[in-house]
């Protein structure tokens, strides 16, 4: 392959001794005129090579044929109006229309409108309690900086001014006088998109008045904390506010707003558990955590004696992890059970009151509504049940089908099927395997395996309308439960944290070895996929077992994991990954496997293609620009290396279907392309 001559500089850190070469540290600056002419030097090779697979097109138009049907959300209620998501089908961002009773439906907001390409989306919504009131965020190029801008939502129409510069936020209304909203200091020197955003901060912005004079509530110089959110409970009565400086555990202070000058009272003064509040019933509290439960409880707590030896179970722990939502004066209880949904409804007195029956076995979510409200709505689906919404009745427990999936997929002509294998170690991993019915266990099936496994985020099966693509060829589906996710509580969270991270590719690298002992694959037919924290399991997977893989495909990967915590907000990842400067012990863990620095040279690495995209702020293009930049460099072999690098684009949330399809489109035919399949229309 072709491929750009990439600079080297000499860049040298040293690390309790260690001497630590980077020279492709110069790719970091995304602002440089040098790092623009890199990318668009890459995207030429990597278009090039695309360009010339056969059916890259067919693929495409397959695609877009799949994609073209009309999509919708749950709808929710808010004031005199229900509110509801929808696509014609190929529109680039979802449009939100609302109806009163049985009037006309109308447009009430078009995200299609922001921009003439469709990469300006709109990042969510807030109500006031009346809902005549209305706070969204746009994100634009995939930021995850947004504007907000806030609606008389009676006449539709623009109210105050915009206001600039808020990130990793919701919009808490207070009455109709206005909302609470975070945000961190914009870096003032280089790029706003990869600078280090440290502290976070609290306002309030009323209405009517300038952004300049919000009042800070809370967080700044003063507590000084990476991650504070607000909500109020349903009654207006209290503020909640959370704050981290990690994505695991949180601080809990409330603030009674039917007092006058109250002050914020601090609940929990550490960051060990996590803890919420669901509700509140006057003086009683209900809490949603961790404390003294890996797979989570509900518990009581009254405003009055709020130390933590007070509190009485409302909803014990279990075996299985517990997620909670409120509707209707009734707690939902979404156990997972080997990653697939169980739900119950419970009272406030914490009485069970039915399991609710749900259609097959995948993943339930939704089960929200406002207290006074006596149906809800909530979403099924599987990796081969496409996303239907249901109406429920509260009272009744009666489930009816709402709006039905409209795409060409028949689900009875494939099977999904659990199975669990044993990791380097002996621990049992859950693994969803999926394919069509009747598939020759031959060892000859284009497989493709996906997983995550970190920051405690579970993996439920979920129906993907790209991976028809794969399916429809006879190929097979194979998403792994891996530890450091969710699935089984905090302890199999923290089974793959930190000095243990290892158990995390061990157990990756497992589940290929399973798939290709049981014949459903073979390494020259096996790709494995993962994005943010899933491709640096890609890359780490890769660079120590080269030949397991025949394709891999790291996505907005964390590569670079000595210096993943100098950008952006990512020295909040360190509770799962530990930093580099932490000690000579971590720094050692971190180094043998972080996916930039384990690239040998002369190895003959799968056939790559990195994908991330210029304005991603999460985690930076850096990391893979420079992966790339250094397995281009040393690997050896015919296998491509490549990356594909989205222009005016983000982490992810909000990108257009076009660039959606596009980027999909490519994976198949390199995938595809490189295990020698031919893709049959």
């Amino acid at each position: 392959m072709p491929y750009p001559d990439t600079k080297k500089t000499e860049t040298t850190d040293n690390y309790f001794g260690t001497q630590v070469i980077d020279p492709y540290r110069w790719l970091e600056d995304d602002m440089a005129e040098d790092t623009k002419a890199w990318v668009v030097e890459e995207n030429e090779v990597t278009e090039n090579y695309l360009s010339q697979i056969p059916y890259r097109n067919a693929i495409k138009d397959r695609l877009e044929n799949l994609w073209n049907y009309e999509k919708y959300s749950a709808p929710f209620k808010e004031g005199d109006y229900t509110y509801f998501y929808k696509n014609d089908g190929l529109q680039n961002q979802y449009v939100l229309y609302r109806q009163k009773d049985e009037g006309d439906i109308e447009v009430f907001l078009d995200p299609n409108k922001f921009s003439t390409d469709g990469t300006t989306s709109l990042a969510g919504i807030s109500f006031s309690k009346d809902g005549s009131l209305a706070a969204y965020q746009i994100s634009e190029g995939g930021s995850d900086w947004r504007k907000v801008i806030v609606l008389n939502t009676l006449e539709n129409k623009i109210i105050g001014d915009t206001l600039v510069d808020l990130k990793f936020t919701g919009l808490a209304w207070k009455g109709n006088q206005g909302f609470y909203y975070s945000s961190y200091d914009k870096p003032r020197e280089g790029s706003t998109l990869s600078g280090l955003t440290q502290y976070h901060k609290l306002y309030f912005h009323k209405l009517g008045t300038p952004q300049s004079e919000d009042e800070l509530i809370f967080g700044g110089d003063i507590t000084k904390r990476r991650y504070i959110d607000a909500s109020l409970t349903e009654d207006q009565r209290f503020l909640v506010i959370t704050a981290a400086n990690t994505t695991s555990g949180n601080e809990l202070y409330i603030k009674d707003l039917s007092k006058a000058n109250s002050p914020i009272i601090n609940i929990i003064n550490n960051f060990d558990q996590e803890y919420s509040i669901l509700d509140n019933q006057g003086d009683s509290l209900l809490i949603y955590t961790n404390l003294d439960a890996p797979n989570y409880r509900v518990v009581r707590a009254n405003i009055n004696e709020l130390g933590s030896d007070k509190w009485k179970d409302l909803i014990p722990e279990t075996e299985n992890v517990l997620n909670v939502s409120i509707g209707g004066g009734k707690i939902f209880a979404n156990y997972l059970k080997d990653a697939t949904s169980l739900v119950q409804q419970y009272d406030y007195s914490g009485k069970l009151e039915r399991s609710i029956d749900l259609p097959d076995v995948g993943t339930a979510s939704g089960f929200s509504a406002k207290e006074n409200e006596t149906e809800l709505y909530y979403s099924f689906t599987s990796y081969i049940y496409p996303p239907t919404i249901y109406k429920y009745t509260i009272n009744s427990g009666e489930s009816s089908e709402y709006k039905k999936a409209g795409v060409d997929f028949d689900p009875s002509l494939y099977e999904s099927k659990q199975v669990f294998y044993q990791s380097k170690d002996g621990t049992k991993i859950p693994m969803i395997i999926t394919y069509k019915k009747g598939i020759q266990l031959d060892g000859n099936n284009p497989t493709l395996l996906y997983g995550y496994g970190g920051f405690n985020i579970s993996l439920s099966p979920s129906f993907s309308t790209s991976n028809i693509i794969l399916l429809e060829q006879g190929g097979v589906y194979a998403v792994a439960n891996l530890r450091g996710g969710g699935e089984y509580g905090e302890k199999w969270h923290i089974a793959g944290t930190k000095m243990q991270k290892q158990n995390v590719f061990d157990d990756f690298i497992a589940a290929a070895e399973y798939l290709i002992q049981s014949k459903y694959t073979s390494s020259d037919k096996l790709a494995i996929s993962g994005g943010s924290n899933g491709g640096l399991l890609v890359g780490a997977a890769m660079t120590q077992r080269p030949e397991l893989f025949k394709v891999a495909l790291p996505a907005v990967g964390v590569l670079d994991m000595l210096r993943y915590n100098k950008f952006t907000a990512g020295a909040g990842w360190s509770f799962d990954y530990g930093t580099a400067e932490d000690s000579k012990e971590m720094f050692e863990y971190l180094i043998k496997y972080s996916p930039y620095h384990a690239i040998k040279e002369g190895v003959s690495y799968p056939a790559t293609l990195i994908t991330t995209a210029d304005h991603d702020d999460r985690v930076v293009p850096a990391h893979s620009f420079k992966f790339a930049a250094r397995l281009q460099e040393y690997h050896q072999g015919n296998n491509p290396v490549l990356i594909r690098i989205e222009t005016n684009a983000g982490h992810g949330a909000g990108k257009p279907t076009d660039k959606i399809i596009e980027e999909a489109a490519d994976k198949w035919a390199f995938m595809f392309q490189n295990m020698e399949v031919s893709y049959k229309d």
